[in-house]
This record gives C-alpha cells, structure tokens and sequence, in this order.
C-alpha cells in the first residue's frame, strides 16, 4: 500500500529523471502522531484594524513556538497591543529579521477593508516565501464574509479565499500548507483551536481550505493537555479498520474511552482493536432499524451517555447511473446517510450526546466535485454536508456543535484494490502528489472532537492535499 514513487523521487537518480520527464516530485510529509503544538519561528503581520493577533500570538507562545513582528508601524503597534494584552512580557516580541528562515508567515487581513488593501498580501507574502521552511504553513485569516457586511468590505474578505487556495497549489511542492481562517466580528478568543491545528503537522494533508469560526461556548486554555480529550466517551462507526480504526485510535490516544461499532461480519478483528486501545466493541448493522435505539440505550446504561460521535462507517458500489442497479443506488444512500439520520435524531431525543458535544461526520471530496461512477456515493456525501450545516445552528443551542471532513485520495485497503494506474494517477491530482493516509483524516476528526473547538460548527474541511480539479 506504500507509494514506492516517493522513494524513487528521493534518489539522485529518480529526482534527475523526474526533472527530466517534467512528473511531479513529491515531498516528504512531515507528520506527528501526538497532539503536539507549533513550536517552530512564526512571523506575522498585520493591519491597522486587525482584530485577530492577540489569539495568533498565544497560539504560537502555548507550544513554545516564537512569534516576529512584521508589517509597518501601525500593524506592528496593533500586534504589540495584542501581546501586551495576553502577557506583559510578550510586549518585548522581536522585529523580523530579514532573510532567517521561518516555519510559519502569519497574516492578520480583518482589518482589510477595501480592494487596495489587498495589495499588502503581495507585500508581505512576495519577499518571505522564499524564507518559508519546507513544510511550513502560510496562515490567512480575515472576517466572516456576511450578509450586511459593507460591500467592499465583503468583497475584499471574498477575495482573500482565491489567494489563498492559488498559494496552496504553489507551495504543495515544498509540502507546505496554505489556509484562510475566517473569524466572526465577536469570535477572535475562538481561533486558538483552529490556529493550533493548521499550523502544527496534524494539518499536514489539509491545505488551501476555508474554516469558519463563530463564538461558541467559553473553554479553559489552560486545560488542553496532552490527553484532551480525557474523561470523554467517543463513539465510532466502523471502527475494525481504515480510517475509523486511525481515529478510534487517535482520540484514545487523547484520552477518551472509545466504543467501537462496526459490522458483525468484522467480528474478532474489532474486538481485537479495541481491546489494544482499552475500549469496547459494539457488533452492529447500523442500517438496521433498530440499530440507533439498541446503540444510544446501550451508551445511556453502560457510560451515561457519549461525548463524541464519528459518523465514519460507509459503503461504496461503484457503477455509472445507466448500469446501476436499484440496489446499489439504495444500499448506499441507506447506510451512508439515512442511518446517520436516524442515530442523530435518537440521540437528540435520548439527549443522549452530553453537554459540549461533538458530532463529527466523514463525508467526501466525491460530495463536493463529483466522481464519475459514483452519483449513489456523492450524493450521499452531499447529503451529509447539507445536514452537518443544517443541523450545526440547532446544536449550538444545545452547546453541541457537528461538522464533517471530507477526504480525498487516503491510502486505505479499499484504494490499495484500485487497478495500479487508477491508484498512481490519484495521487498525483492533489498539490502534494501523493496520497494521504487515516491518519490524516484521524486528525483532522480529533481537532473537531476537542474541546477547544467550541468555535468551530457547521464546517466541512477537506482533506485531500487540495486537489487539483474540482475540490
């Protein structure tokens, strides 16, 4: 399941031949299999206005990372007040020092509010890529485009996702990341979750993406731990292998309890995996009708209730419309999407999902773009996306929030069975050329899960390197 093609770009002599024949040369990825936060130099600017470099300074400082002053003297007074505002001491940041190397270029846009004032992304973007670290991380962040929202205001924060989605596509070579954060007028104090994770190497599959972030519920900053998630209960749907295996693991890894669901087909296996993390396995066909009832009972009586729940078990029957049959039009839809209804809705009733829950749905870039021989498929994505952003308003009442990721191309048992062209050609239609793997995604669920990401509702972020046509 490997990508031998990595390795051989690696050598001298497949890195001349690649040359050569003008194919890709994929980076090496660097990842980190713990919740570990950015420690590396960051440099970030900002504008007169801007709203968001107090939360960008702490994030940066909690990991033990460093943070330089760019910009003129106005963005560097507004950065100097927001560091003075968390800690008398981070009023001594540095000035930039030309030409060092840096793992992270840090842009505070809210305070952009009119067309020429895109003209300063050019001007601090331009001179510093070049210092930019291979796989470093190129962070945008601008206001919540809003109805009501001055017109040239909103135009310029609509623009800022064009810039950064087009970098991503130029930095995916080096391995390097962009992303746009994008912050309501109130929510600054919320962006500490998304800052940590787009800048640390859990993001490392995650790039030229767009996450939203309101106000939501208050949280202890102190809290977060290198076990967030302890003294949480997670379940997760098809939980034996793949992607629901990774993320059983990853959030067990972060402390919470895991009870498994998958097949009763996968029998020991699952029991297996889940007795390796110390939780529970759970045999059930969730397409049955009484599988909802029979699952939020059996969390009721045996841990009071759940805190997190990945909807992450699906099913693909691959076939172009004219040859599909009925079947495998509703097997899909049923599995993929009406059973995730009908859990959600008995757990709400059941008020099963405890305070600051989390709702967390695997969808797919097949949702998004589209996938020839797949309209069961994406149309079942589709639908979870409609009802993660349908449902996210309604949760927030509660204190819950719901949201979904959505892979690309992820090394899996089932895209190891793709014929070998198909699989090559797949991997190298993102910015990155390569696959990703369940970690990526396993990660990407985790950040959701946590409970610092009470900002964070109604978001779908995908994880698929940035694709290079449609998502």
């Amino acid at each position: 399941m490997g990508d031998r093609y990595i390795d051989f770009a690696h050598t001298a002599f497949g890195a001349r031949l690649l040359r050569l024949a003008g194919l890709p040369r994929p980076p090496r990825l660097h990842r980190d299999d713990s919740p570990a936060r950015f420690a590396g130099t960051a440099v970030l600017a900002a504008t007169a206005h801007s709203i968001a470099a107090a939360p960008v300074v702490g994030a940066v400082q909690a990991g033990g990372g460093s943070v330089a002053v760019a910009g003129d003297a106005e963005g560097a007074e507004v950065i100097r007040a927001a560091a003075m505002y968390l800690d008398a001491d981070s009023t001594r940041l540095p000035d930039e020092v030309s030409g060092e190397p840096v793992d992270a270029l840090i842009f505070d846009a809210t305070g952009i509010s009119t067309t020429s004032g895109l003209n300063e992304l050019y001007r601090f973007f331009h001179p510093r890529l070049p210092s930019l670290a291979a796989n470093g991380r190129a962070i945008l962040i601008g206001l919540d485009p809003v109805a009501g929202m001055e017109p040239r205001t909103y135009t310029a924060m609509r623009a800022l996702e064009g810039f950064v989605r087009s970098l991503a596509k130029e930095l995916g070579r080096r391995g390097a990341t962009a992303q746009l954060l994008r912050v309501a007028d109130d929510a600054a104090p919320w962006l500490h979750a998304p800052l940590d994770f787009v800048l640390s190497a859990r993001s490392a599959f995650v790039s030229g993406q767009v996450l939203t972030i309101s106000r939501g519920q208050l949280f202890d900053r102190e809290a977060a731990s290198d076990r967030p998630l302890a003294g949480k209960v997670a379940l997760v749907t098809g939980a034996s292998r793949g992607i629901g295996l990774a993320t059983a693991n990853t959030l067990a890894r972060d402390g919470a309890a895991i009870v498994g669901v998958d097949q009763p087909a996968t029998g020991q296996r699952l029991v297996d995996a889940m007795s390796a993390i110390g939780g529970t396995g759970q045999m059930a066909d969730i397409s049955a009708a009484d599988a909802p009832k029979r699952l939020v009972d059996a969390l009721l009586k045996d841990h009071g209730g759940v805190d997190i729940v990945v909807h992450n078990a699906g099913i693909t029957r691959d076939k172009t419309l004219a040859r599909m049959s009925a079947e495998q039009w509703e097997s899909v839809l049923e599995v993929n999407l009406a059973a995730v209804e009908r859990f959600n809705q008995r757990l709400l009733e059941r008020a099963a999902l405890r305070g600051a829950g989390r709702i967390v749905c695997v969808a797919s870039t097949s949702g998004i773009a589209g996938n020839g021989g797949q309209t069961n498929y994406g149309t079942s994505k589709a639908g979870i996306i409609g009802m993660v952003q349908a449902l996210a308003p309604h949760l927030a009442k509660r204190g819950h929030t719901i949201n979904a990721v959505a892979p690309g191309f992820i090394e899996t048992d089932m895209t190891a069975a793709m014929p070998a062209l198909n699989r090559f050609v797949a991997r190298r239609m993102n910015a990155v050329s390569q696959g990703g793997l369940p970690q990526d995604v396993a990660e990407t669920i985790a950040f959701f899960a946590s409970p610092m990401a009470t900002g964070v509702n109604g978001n779908v972020l995908r994880v698929c390197g940035q694709n290079i046509i449609g998502a």
